[in-house]
């Protein structure tokens, strides 16, 4: 099992997990109502020096690229880049949806419905939805088909999707098109989530180098000029 260091602070919570070979999973996941550059730095240091370790022992480090808050997703790439230079540690970048579909792998919502696809569903704000589709593979976590998507919650694309989640449900209940089927809104994006997926991609020989590791903005432009607001109302 190889030694992680996983981070995410896309979304209102500060996370990093530590999974080191031979001893128990470390978790820490709060909400921040400022932002987690002050927790983030201390929090690692603390979960390695309980586990009497340190970054010269890790394999890799793993963090969260979005899509998700602008300065958070931001906060913990620069902050992978720094500790995996200082020590040349390889880095795996996590795609938040997929951690979040990762996740849900051990939701009691999953487990009774044994779906074959189902979706994760986000608010991306400004009345806006990320959402991806993935195939559920055994023994292996979910796959995601195609790339993900940034819609308008009625455009959601639900064809064949046995199992929706995701915080959209909660954020755009009125909005989504019409789903029969289980539902999971309160699953969300955790350094758990992200380590899972490091897991995998390290077994599958996945990782990059730190000059690689960018993040993943799927809404290219969030302000507009007040001639492009005029011309959207048309």
């Amino acid at each position: 099992m190889a030694n992680i260091l996983a981070i995410d602070t896309s979304s209102a919570w500060c996370s990093v997990a530590l999974s080191l070979e031979g001893q128990a999973v470390q978790f820490r996941h709060e909400a921040v109502t400022v932002g987690a550059s002050q927790l983030l730095l201390p929090w690692i240091e603390s979960l390695l020096s309980d586990a009497k370790s340190s970054l010269t022992d890790l394999d890799a480090i793993a963090v969260g690229i979005g899509p998700g808050a602008f300065t958070g997703v931001r906060l913990g790439v620069a902050a992978v880049q720094g500790l995996a230079v200082s020590q040349n540690i390889p880095v795996v970048p996590v795609c938040s949806l997929d951690a979040i579909a990762a996740q849900l792998l051990e939701s009691a919502v999953f487990k009774s419905s044994h779906p074959q696809r189902l979706m994760i569903a986000i608010d991306a704000r400004m009345e806006e939805v990320y959402w991806a589709s993935y195939d559920i593979q055994e023994k292996r976590l979910p796959s995601r088909i195609g790339d993900i998507h940034l819609t308008k919650p009625e455009d959601l694309n639900l064809e064949g999707v046995q199992l929706l989640a995701g915080s959209a449900l909660n954020a755009y209940n009125q909005s989504l098109p019409q789903f029969i089927g289980p539902i999971d809104p309160d699953v969300s994006i955790s350094a758990l989530g992200i380590l899972k997926c490091a897991q995998q991609s390290l077994q599958d020989g996945a990782h990059c180098e730190v000059r690689q590791l960018e993040p993943l903005y799927v809404r290219d432009k969030v302000a507009f000029t007040t001639a492009e607001r005029e011309e959207g109302k048309k």
